[in-house]
């Protein structure tokens, strides 16, 4: 059942499982036992009011003698568009930062320090119709763009790292588009960009229609809160990408998604998860929930019928650690804000244990892979 109608893996687990089976289950499916994080009143009845889903974990390391703590809150926003797609364009934008702007609200509540917001959250995930009209006019300036004053006002207001996946319009180059996450400072300032480097060819997600891999590489950005990368979507699936963020020092890698559940869903609690093991830092992997209908059928080039929607969005964000454990998803089916506290000691800890940047034999790889990417290439094949 990939659509709408099944909430959650945990929601089933509860419901069908005795409590000791339960525990052991969960040990299995998501390491070590993380505690659920004490969120005030005020932030559980507004999430209440609002109808969404808010949870709250912690992700503990052991006490040091000479590092005192070094804790971070994120918060991972999930949500459905507001307004039908055929809606006016700046209408649906609004509404979007209207509904974006009162999770966030309830972020600072729980004392969220970063939030991060699904790919392309000011728009429905139209790159499956191929269509340049509307979806085009969404774009926006990654530097001054509507969306991106709006997150400067909300990281001011609140003392919070906004990190922004927009479709951007690159003025200076043409008037160029590209799939780029805009990152704010808790000071309000514009602290840069990232942009996607890894664009999906597969089912209805067309993306190259409207925008090609990104030329930003793989920045990492130095916040008050910890070394933060934005890893989107489809660069999940590329174990390398995520190594050249952790290379380069991050240690969050936010995964701002845009799946649905026929496509992906037994993906999706993996890859973020094995990220933050083979690279000793946290992942936090974001996905945007609902089903978008648009007005004009298209295809998917594989011979079924043509269909108006993508599919149903599943949410399940989550947060995963360098040891292996992960906080449960969000909702499958509804809104969330899904905040966790992390020991950022945590990764040098995990790395001191395993060892895999150390063992790891990056020189090696590299010699092979320089020799692989050319045109007379021979694969070290041994034959009888």
């Amino acid at each position: 059942m990939s659509g709408p109608g099944f909430v959650s893996l945990e929601s089933s687990l509860e419901k069908h499982l005795p409590d000791e089976e339960l525990k052991e289950v969960r040990r299995i499916l998501y390491g070590k036992d993380i505690k659920q994080l004490s969120l005030p009143q005020s932030a559980v009845d507004a999430a209440f009011e609002r109808d969404f889903d808010l949870q709250g974990y912690v992700f503990e390391a052991s006490p040091e003698q000479l590092r005192p703590p070094r804790v971070a809150r994120v918060g991972l926003i999930q949500n459905k568009i507001v307004l039908p797609t055929d809606a006016p364009v700046l209408e649906q934008i609004t509404a979007l930062h209207k509904r974006v702007g009162e999770m966030v609200e309830v972020a600072a509540m729980c004392g969220v320090n970063i939030v991060c917001f699904q790919e392309a959250w000011t728009m429905p995930f139209a790159f499956c119709t191929r269509e340049r009209d509307p979806w085009t006019e969404f774009a926006e300036s990654a530097e001054d763009g509507f969306t991106t004053r709006f997150c400067q006002e909300l990281a001011k207001k609140y003392n919070m790292v906004v990190i922004s996946p927009i479709l951007e319009r690159d003025e200076i180059h043409g008037g160029t588009l590209w799939n780029t996450a805009v990152v704010v400072s808790n000071a309000g300032n514009v602290l840069g960009k990232s942009r996607k480097n890894h664009i999906p060819r597969v089912g209805d997600f067309n993306e190259s229609t409207y925008y090609m891999e990104g030329n930003t590489g793989h920045r990492v950005f130095q916040t008050q809160f910890g070394k933060i990368a934005v890893n989107i979507c489809y660069g999940r699936h590329h174990p390398l990408n995520w190594f050249m963020y952790s290379t380069h020092g991050a240690e969050i890698i936010f995964n701002p998604s845009a799946t649905v559940g026929q496509l992906s869903e037994p993906m999706w609690p993996i890859e973020a998860r094995n990220a933050a093991i083979s690279n000793h830092c946290f992942t936090c992997a974001i996905n945007r929930v609902g089903t978008e209908y648009f007005k004009n059928e298209f295809t998917s080039g594989d011979g079924k019928k043509a269909h108006h929607e993508f599919g149903h969005f599943y949410g399940s964000s989550y947060v995963a650690a360098p040891d292996g454990s992960r906080s449960p998803g969000l909702s499958r089916t509804r809104d969330g804000l899904l905040v966790a506290e992390l020991d950022l000691n945590l990764n040098r800890q995990i790395a001191d244990k395993w060892n895999f940047k150390m063992t790891g034999r990056y020189d090696m790889y590299a010699e092979e892979l320089t020799k692989a990417v050319q045109h007379d290439f021979k694969p070290n094949l041994i034959k009888e």
